[in-house]
């Protein structure tokens, strides 16, 4: 053995652990206690808010909550395409609306529009596209119910290529992050 090397060596059963590997052993026991406390505490979703179907992976879907009588509400995600094709996001489903629509807000002079994307919306081959508020956004139309800060909304996305995906879109509050829906032009958003 080297003079300067720590003596490390395996023990013999029955023998107890030198003190420096015994504390090691302790401290990674408490982490993995720890971790698995806070798994259990926050449950799957809070750690790991997406989810992968081939080559899509969707991050983070989230909208707002609503005021009594509103009939839509904005969705909000990511969506990675790690594949070699391009694949198209065609709308959806959910248990809180009649449908899911994909829409798109522009400017010019000064004039926000708001426009369905009928077409749907290419997601590019080795690329990623952001719906957010204020740009593209997806639109979930004929509220059955007020959508409420804390809960998730399940939904099922369709692809072209990928399918149906199903996801929750996490509820934030209303004056959540980034604007405000007055302001994202849903406020007065009628089918």
């Amino acid at each position: 053995m080297h003079p300067t090397a720590p003596n490390l060596t395996r023990s013999q059963p029955g023998a107890s652990s030198p003190p420096m590997i015994a504390h090691h052993h302790s401290r990674l026991r408490l982490m993995g206690i720890v971790m698995a406390c806070i798994a259990l505490l926050l449950g799957p979703a809070a750690l790991a808010h997406g989810y992968k179907a081939g080559s899509l992976a969707i991050h983070h879907p989230w909208t707002r909550a609503t005021p009594a009588g509103a009939r839509v509400a904005g969705g909000y995600l990511v969506i990675e395409n790690e594949g070699s094709e391009p694949d198209r996001l065609l709308g959806g489903a959910s248990e809180a609306g009649t449908a899911i629509e994909v829409h798109e807000m522009s400017e010019a002079d000064g004039i926000m529009t708001m426009r369905a994307l009928t077409d749907g919306l290419t997601i590019p081959a080795g690329g990623s596209v952001e719906l957010k508020p204020g740009g593209l956004h997806l639109m979930i139309t004929g509220l059955k119910r007020r959508l409420m800060e804390g809960e998730k909304v399940k939904a099922t996305l369709a692809f072209e290529k990928a399918g149906r995906i199903d996801v929750e879109f996490e509820v934030q509050p209303i004056g959540g992050s980034p604007a405000r829906d007055e302001e994202d032009g849903h406020g007065g958003h009628t089918h």
